[in-house]
Parts: structure tokens; sequence; C-alpha cells
């Protein structure tokens, strides 16, 4: 929900909205004769997501496409969109303020209805750390809403049972960065491989699947989590792993900021660790570690190719992952610390827009 992608126009004349009216009916948000305005939003690859202004509120409106809007022919389905809306209640309970409110549903039509949050108060967390605002009190409070969401819905079996979304998941994610990126490294094929059998096979808490700055806004009560897309009960060393990577990835944009980045590295890391009570945590931080150079590498050489890192410095964060894919950390902090040291983040390199 990062703005309009075009300017607002009467619904009776917008092109291909007419799903997302019924499903606004169907969800009893409006009547027949309700006069409503639709912005388009920008910034999904995943999703069609819409501002809707009613009479008397404004609400936004989002429906999962089946074939993702990146270069790749990269196909998902469309029923992850039930399972986000139920991500977002899930989270209601567990951390309650932490995600927008799911308004209505509509199962025939594939989309639901959440609350708006204005940008003006609810800034994205990528734009700030783009901009130079990095706030490590952002980063621990991040920490904790996962940690939380994660403790509280830990080795729940009717979770499990809900959530049971382990084709999708392998579509979404597990399939496109990790066995992709096996294909364009087939000398790491073993060592990817087996990083997503074991994310697969690991089943302890409900996950999130694209816990990043993008999907976060810094709110003035703290962290808003959006898009759920991928949600799964799985691993949490996914999510975590996800979050950590993306921070990595802004030193490689904004090296001049690499200390700062590193730090949010750290108080998430952190934050997160005071609730993991469900497993012991040195195994989960150990899967989390042997897991990050993998996303990091699929983040270059995966069907999602990471857009604001420029080639020469790509070529080296490339350099850097695949030397820790093959000698695995042992810990999140050797990877931070050799981050603080390696020539991919070094901060007189050159910065790419």
């Amino acid at each position: 929900m990062s703005g309009p992608e075009t300017a607002s126009v009467p619904l009776e004349r917008a092109e291909g909205l007419s799903q997302l009216t019924d499903a606004l009916l169907d969800m009893g948000i409006v009547g027949t004769h309700t006069e409503i305005r639709m912005q388009r939003l920008a910034g999904g690859v995943s999703s069609d997501a819409y501002r809707v202004d009613l009479p008397h509120r404004v609400v936004c409106v989002k429906r999962a496409l089946a074939k993702l809007n990146v270069a790749a022919d990269w196909r998902a389905p469309v029923e992850r969109n039930h399972y986000e809306a139920e991500w977002l209640r899930e989270a209601a309970r567990a951390v309650p303020g932490s995600v927008p409110d799911v308004l209505g549903e509509s199962l025939r039509y594939g989309a639901f209805a959440m609350t708006w949050l204005p940008p003006d108060r609810y800034p994205v967390w990528k734009t700030q750390l783009s901009e130079g605002t990095v706030d490590r009190a952002v980063a621990t409070r991040v920490g904790m809403v996962l940690g939380r969401i994660h403790s509280a819905t830990a080795d729940r079996a009717d979770l499990a049972a809900k959530f049971a979304t382990d084709a999708m998941f392998h579509a979404i994610r597990l399939e496109p960065y990790l066995l992709a990126t096996a294909q364009a490294h087939p000398d790491l094929r073993e060592e990817l491989h087996e990083l997503a059998a074991t994310t697969a096979a690991t089943r302890r808490v409900l996950v999130h699947g694209d816990y990043s700055p993008k999907n976060l806004l810094v709110g003035p009560e703290g962290p808003i989590v959006l898009d759920a897309e991928c949600a799964w009960f799985g691993d949490p060393a996914f999510d975590l792993a996800f979050l950590l990577n993306h921070l990595l990835l802004k030193c490689a944009w904004h090296p001049r900021w690499r200390e700062r980045y590193l730090q949010c590295f750290d108080a998430a890391t952190r934050a997160y660790g005071r609730h993991v009570d469900w497993e012991d945590p040195g195994a989960l931080e150990a899967r989390t570690a042997r897991l990050l150079p993998g996303l990091l590498l699929a983040r270059i050489d995966g069907k999602s190719p990471v857009e604001y890192v420029g080639e020469s410095q790509r070529n080296r964060v490339r350099l850097f992952a695949r030397r820790w894919l093959q000698w695995p950390p042992r810990s999140l902090q050797a990877i931070c610390e050799a981050a603080r040291a390696d020539a991919a983040f070094a901060p007189d390199d050159e910065e790419h827009s």
C-alpha cells in the first residue's frame, strides 16, 4: 500500500474493476447504489491492491494474481488470498495492533478488504531505510513482533491443519528462490536443494513468508505487517532469514549506511531471539544462518532478483553468498561480522540507485 499508481477514476469508467465491485458487494461493504472511487496501488508484483473511497470511510481491497508481474514465468495459486486474510486474523490475536483489520472477505471473487492506513502516518520501512532513516528501535520492534507471532502460534495442531499450504509455499518461495537459484549455480545444487528440503520438512510455527521492509509500515504505535500471501505453517527460520537478508541487501544498496543496517540486523535478531520458547534457540539460529546465504544468492540469481543493486555490486554479493553456502556459518553474528568487513558491502564502494 505504497501509494496510487494511477489517478482515481469513477468506478463505472474504471476498466477491469467490475469483479472488485462485486467482491465488495459480496462482503457487504457496499450496496448496489453506493458511490465508490478506486485507485490502484503501486509496488506489488503478486497482487492487485486498491484504495477504495466510500462515502464515509476508506478501505483497501486486495486480490491475488495468477501470474506474478516479474520477468520470469512465475505463477502461483490465487487461493493464497484467503490464507493471507487468515494469517492477518491470527496475527491480530497474537499481537493486537500489528496488522490491519480484515473488514471482509469474498471467497467467490478471491479478494478481501482491510483498513486503510494513510501513508503519511504509516510510512513503509523500506522507504525509510533507503533514505537513511535507519532506526535500531524500529528493527527491535520488528524482530519482537515476529517473535511474538511465532511464539503464539508454535506447535498448534489447529493452525497446522488450517495452513497446510505446503504446495503453495513451494510454488511461491522454495522453487523460485532456492531451486531456481540452484539451476543458475549447478555446483551449489546439493546445498540449495538441501536448504529447500530442510525448510519444507520443518513445521513449527505460522510463517509469514515475505517478512521484509517493503511489507512493514512504521506506525505510531509500532510496526504494521502487510502482505502475508505466502502464509504457511512451517519453519520459523524462513521468516527471520528473509528479514535479515533484506537488511544485508540494503548494505549493498547504500554502503555508507552499512553499519547502521548491520546494527538493525543485530537488533532484530536479538529481539526475536527473546521470544523463542518452542525449540532450542541455538538450533533455530543455526538453521537460519545456513538458510540466509541461500536467500541472499536467490535475490541475485533467482526468479525475483532484487531491483536496486547494480551489476558490479551484484557480483560481489554473489561471491559473498556463495562462500557462506560452501562453508555454512555457525551463527548469525558470524555473517553480520563478515558483512562488516566484506567488499560487497564496503562504505567506499559506488552506490547504486
